[in-house]
């Protein structure tokens, strides 16, 4: 499970108008790839489609796909959004990553 704050909703419904998609049908699609500077490192996007190998949340009235492989990385994650003075921008609080990088964007296990 994923959970949304609802900084994050706030955000990622206004993001979302702006790029063209509808909070109540679309996707936010959130992943792990390899790389960043601990290893791994979060991805965010939107999409309109699931996909057959896609675990589908649903929090806080958002709808997030993830990936079979990238959900063993986020589970218990929650998505926040920080809008203060050290910086801006969406944050994975994720109680699996044993290391993290000064950013944030990265982690390891």
């Amino acid at each position: 499970m994923i959970k949304v704050s609802e900084t994050a909703k706030q955000k990622v419904v206004s993001l979302m108008t702006e790029e063209g998609f509808d909070a109540d049908t679309d996707f936010v699609r959130v992943g792990v790839k390899s790389g960043g500077c601990s290893g791994l490192s979060y991805e965010l996007k939107f999409d309109k489609s699931a996909g057959e190998a896609d675990k589908l949340f649903e929090d806080n009235q958002v709808r997030i796909l993830v990936d079979k492989k990238s959900f063993l990385y986020l589970v218990g994650t929650i998505l926040e959004y920080s809008g203060g003075l050290n910086g801006k921008g969406f944050v994975f609080n994720n109680p699996n990553a044993q290391r993290t990088c000064g950013c944030g964007e990265s982690f390891s296990l």
